[in-house]
């Protein structure tokens, strides 16, 4: 049987990385391609896996920035001529600002959560309908809720300061994910889009104190499993939807 090709973006760190180990551990019916914007991170974050001893035989890496169409374009050639098909497609890359000018926070969020899932979707669509079981996964957040964000007894009605760009930029990620469903509806594409919640990540920031969510952020092992329950078929009654590992949000 021939594995099931799973490609990451934003694969080097955090919720990406967790992904791609959950996945290299649970089962060599996985083919894990890293999709880094930097190959050099792409390959610190292979060695990671060996240290932690996770066999890598079923694991690669391909340049891949989500801002740059080239890349992108370049990235679906290659998994074409390597593989010929792909089974699971999860938009993972993200950014977050806070950049005290909002039109600097709202493009870098914009270009890189919103516009960057579209183009990456639409250049490996075709790839993805050569499988038999298709999966697209787009890392969303539950911040991105409109219906939450406009509920005063919600913990998300509101947010931090300058955090308008990442919030607005995850609601319009949905409605991409609800379009994609919507034009896969009469095909075997399973489209989700999933929260992983608030979990250690490079999102927020660099430092210790940011990467943890200032001692509050979860193991993102855990975001990898909710992953891996999607791809196992486990949340199939879902699709179209806005999940979370527990359930699902309103969107």
């Amino acid at each position: 049987m021939s594995p099931r090709i799973v490609l990451i973006t934003g694969a080097n760190s955090g919720i990406g990385l967790a992904i791609a180990k959950v996945l290299a551990k649970a089962s060599q019916e996985f083919y894990v391609i890293l999709a880094c914007r930097s190959l050099e991170k792409g390959t610190q974050a292979l060695d990671e896996l060996k240290q932690e001893g996770i066999a890598t035989g079923n694991v690669s890496t391909v340049q891949l920035d989500v801002t740059d169409e080239t890349s992108i374009q370049a990235a679906a050639a290659s998994v074409q001529e390597r593989f010929g098909k792909l089974d699971a497609l999860v938009n993972n890359a993200g950014v977050a600002s806070r950049h005290p000018d909002i039109k600097t926070r709202l493009q870098l969020c914009m270009d890189t959560n919103v516009i960057g899932p579209a183009v990456v979707s639409a250049a490996f669509r075709p790839l993805l309908l050569r499988s038999a079981s298709p999966y697209s996964i787009y890392v969303s957040s539950g911040v991105g809720s409109l219906t939450l964000a406009s509920d005063p007894t919600s913990k998300v009605f509101r947010g931090p300061s300058n955090g308008e760009a990442y919030r607005a930029s995850k609601s319009a990620l949905n409605m991409i994910m609800i379009q994609d469903w919507v034009e896969s509806r009469d095909t075997p594409l399973k489209v989700f889009a999933v929260c992983p919640g608030f979990v250690r990540s490079n999102l927020r920031g660099t430092s210790e104190e940011e990467r943890s969510g200032w001692g509050h952020a979860g193991d993102p092992l855990i975001s990898g499993n909710t992953i891996l329950s999607i791809l196992e078929g486990q949340r199939d009654t879902d699709v179209g939807k806005f999940i979370h590992r527990d359930g699902s949000f309103p969107w």
